[in-house]
């Protein structure tokens, strides 16, 4: 129990940091007390040898000192981050700044974005030399051509900016509408570079899916080539955390090295150096991110503990390293990555162990153990988890039982074809070996997100992760052996799991077959929550129009079951971006015709995705009926040079009539279209519903809005988005108005109607029903 002492502390510790980054304001205050309380336990303890040395004393002095180091870091680096955000907090300035990549380029929707730590930073007159972090999106064609963009590269960017969330490492969110690379990846930070894009682009490119575009991300942790169905399987049957590089792939290369040195009858020494060599050329490999250096130093904790057969002693390798990681970076207290890392090595050192004893009672070790590592694993994180997503998957642990054994020849033999590129006829063969594992894992994560019932709706934030942890340690409780438990909480615990399972199956009936009877039967507009997307569906005298299918074909699928939706009259695909048309096979030959927007590269392809229909290309002018409404195109204008596809592109729509109130769906227009589409005269009459534009980004025309003047928003959104959706500036205008403000990431599905008076009222999911202004 010695070994444990060091995991209190590193609670302790990360409790104070998570004040220090969330409430900035409170870390001089914390400085002076821990300090003091520090300094004040170190005298007692000096004044009174003896018994006291011996107690917990000097460990909680320890702890006060590490935690005032942490908020003294916080409390010193907070100038710097708030001369930031001071820079750019004047409304419609523009920021530049100098930037030096500290993680890999993901592209989201049609953005690329990156962190990075800033050299300098300028605001209009104002010019300061800060190194600070911030986080950049920028359009590829914003992007002046010039040395590669990745890990290392020094890049000029210059847009508008926006405070980052309360406790993120990035100072601010800079939306650049130009930059230019100066500097590319410097020294072997460039060898790696070059190793990842030719491992993605030519060594599996020729190989079938869904193992080619897994294969990068489980070898080397670069997940770009994962299409969209796939990524969300590997979500739905939580097997995501085999594309991310992990403590499991860190360890597992550090465990062949050891062996190889081992076999080579190396001194220990030799050893343990020739396993942290190889450790370093696979973290530069798959990039040195924060995120991989906390899961290498999680990796070679498990394998100390591990290697000495001491789980104690690798619970206290385990809060020091915490300890260390927080003290260097106070900022990844809030990061569910830190979290979950730590919390999963945790449960590895110390649940999985009982919980195969446990197991043991009703079928073989080996099976137990099996089953052991997969649970105490989802029991530990999924409390995190549904803070991202309230759902539970309901087939994990049987999924990565299947699918997790082929991961370690995946990454091994995947990590090698992508170091031996100079031999393609090696790197090729090894590839194709790698790729049997991969196909393994990907099909196995298709199957089972495609079961019946493949996750279990749960409730979202601190409620949900509370009432998941209750139920976590209500499922410990109950496998253990009964010599760990009292009797009286093991009876307890059975009744907290019956009342679990109980409402989680009448929750999921109530999303299936019931679905339909748990919302109005007499709404109008309907905004399914699908995440970060749009989709919206209208309704008048039986015949039902779709505006969008958002990302996720399940997620569309399951709105559409809920509301009874079996065929659509009309489909519209405003434009072809992934988060508006991604989940079009739910709705494929179900609808009589689709109305698109401007046809781009990709829009052929997920046109054909719809099924064999009838498809009209929308321009100013065009209308219909539905049902007793009408609906009028007010853009795009045809053949337009100024905004021919894309985002500016997309097809808004004026609909209203019969039941449905006068609504307005604005697409992803930004500003300049908005204002286009503004000065064209199009916009005739005030709206009692608006679509907001692009999901509330901060790129909108204020004007608009004041000239639509609507008694209700919407707002389709996914939480804890990464583009900052939707932006302070758009829901203070709209409140200034006087409009309702709906939005998907608070309120779930979101139904309107129509009142005797003409008005519209709302219904949200989350929380009761509540009457829109008039």
């Amino acid at each position: 129990m010695r070994d444990l002492r060091l995991l209190p502390i590193a609670a302790g510790v990360w409790a104070v940091a998570l004040v220090c980054v969330l409430l900035p304001a409170a870390a001089p205050g914390m400085v002076v007390g821990l300090w003091m309380a520090a300094v004040a336990l170190v005298v007692l303890l000096a004044v009174r040898r003896g018994r006291l040395i011996a107690g917990a004393l000097p460990l909680l002095a320890v702890a006060l000192a590490v935690s005032g180091v942490v908020a003294t870091h916080a409390a010193v680096a907070e100038g710097d981050r708030a001369a930031a955000r001071e820079l750019a907090a004047q409304p419609g300035r523009v920021v530049e700044a100098t930037v030096t990549l500290t993680t890999k380029v993901r592209q989201v929707g049609d953005a690329l974005w990156f962190d990075g730590d800033t050299a300098q930073l300028r605001g209009g007159r104002d010019e300061i030399p800060l190194r600070v972090p911030l986080t950049i999106s920028i359009e590829p064609d914003q992007l002046r051509d010039g040395p590669a963009l990745d890990l290392g590269s020094v890049v000029t960017v210059r847009g508008s900016a926006e405070p980052g969330d309360a406790g993120q490492r990035s100072v601010l969110v800079l939306f650049a509408g130009r930059g230019e690379v100066v500097r590319g990846p410097p020294h072997v930070l460039g060898l790696m570079s070059g190793l990842r894009d030719g491992f993605v682009h030519d060594v599996v490119a020729g190989l079938p899916e869904p193992g080619a575009g897994l294969l990068p991300g489980l070898a080397v942790g670069d997940d770009r080539g994962v299409f969209e169905e796939l990524d969300a399987a590997m979500k739905t049957s939580s097997l995501s955390h085999l594309t991310a590089v992990s403590g499991a792939n860190c360890a597992l290369v550090v465990g062949i090295a050891f062996a190889a040195a081992a076999a080579m009858r190396m001194p220990r020494a030799m050893r343990v150096m020739m396993a942290l060599a190889t450790l370093g050329g696979f973290v530069l490999l798959v990039t040195p991110e924060p995120s991989v250096i906390r899961a290498a130093t999680m990796a070679a904790i498990a394998m100390l503990g591990v290697l000495l057969g001491r789980t104690g002693a690798g619970a206290a390798a385990l809060g020091g390293a915490v300890v260390v990681l927080l003290t260097l970076d106070p900022w990844l207290a809030t990061t569910y990555g830190f979290a979950l890392s730590a919390l999963a090595t945790a449960a590895l050192l110390l649940l999985a162990g009982p919980l195969a004893e446990g197991l043991e009672r009703w079928m073989p070790r080996v099976v137990a153990l099996g089953i052991s590592v997969p649970l105490a694993a989802q029991i530990v994180c999924g409390p995190i988890l549904v803070l991202l997503s309230p759902q539970v998957s309901a087939y994990g642990v049987v999924a990565n039982m299947i699918a997790a054994p082929a991961a370690p020849s995946a990454t091994v033999l995947g990590m090698l074809a992508c170091v031996l590129q100079s031999v393609p006829l090696l790197a090729e063969g090894l590839a194709g070996l790698a790729w049997v594992p991969s196909a393994w894992i990907g099909q196995t994560a298709l199957l089972f997100a495609r079961l019946p019932v493949a996750t279990v709706p749960w409730w979202g934030g601190l409620l949900g992760c509370l009432a998941l942890a209750l139920a976590g340690a209500a499922l410990v409780a109950v496998l253990l052996r009964p010599g760990r438990v009292r009797a009286g909480v093991r009876r307890a615990s059975l009744v907290v799991l019956a009342v679990v399972a109980g409402v989680s199956a009448g929750t999921s009936a109530l999303a299936g077959v019931a679905g339909p009877l748990t919302a109005p039967r007499d709404w109008s507009i309907a905004m399914c929550d699908i995440g970060q997307g749009d989709a919206v569906l209208l309704r008048s005298e039986g015949a039902t129009m779709l505006v969008d299918t958002g990302p996720d074909p399940a997620l569309l699928d399951d709105c559409l079951t809920r509301l009874g939706i079996a065929r659509l009259d009309l489909l519209v695909l405003t434009h072809f971006d992934l988060d508006h048309v991604g989940g079009v096979d739910a709705v494929a030959d179900r609808a009589e015709a689709v109305l698109h927007g401007p046809v781009g590269a990709d829009g052929r392809g997920w046109l054909e995705r719809a099924g064999d229909t009838h498809f009209i290309d929308a321009s100013v002018g065009m209308s219909g009926s539905l049902g007793a409404a009408r609906w009028r195109v007010l853009w795009p204008k045809r053949d337009s040079r100024a905004f021919p596809e894309g985002n500016d592109a997309s097809v808004v729509l004026e609909i209203a009539g019969g039941t449905i109130p006068r609504t307005l769906l604005l697409g992803d227009l930004g500003a300049s279209s908005q204002a286009a589409l503004r000065g064209s005269g199009a916009l005739a009459a005030r709206f009692d519903v608006v679509k907001v534009a692009h999901h509330g980004s901060a790129d909108q025309d204020p004007e608009l809005y004041r000239m639509a003047r609507p008694a209700l928003a919407l707002i389709g959104v996914g939480a804890d988005n990464d583009y900052g959706h939707p932006a302070d500036g758009i829901l203070a205008e709209l409140r200034s108005l006087g409009t309702t403000i709906t939005r998907t990431d608070q309120d779930g599905l979101v139904l309107v109607g129509r009142s005797a008076d003409g008005a519209p009222w709302v219904w949200r999911e989350r929380p009761p029903p509540q009457k829109a202004a008039g």
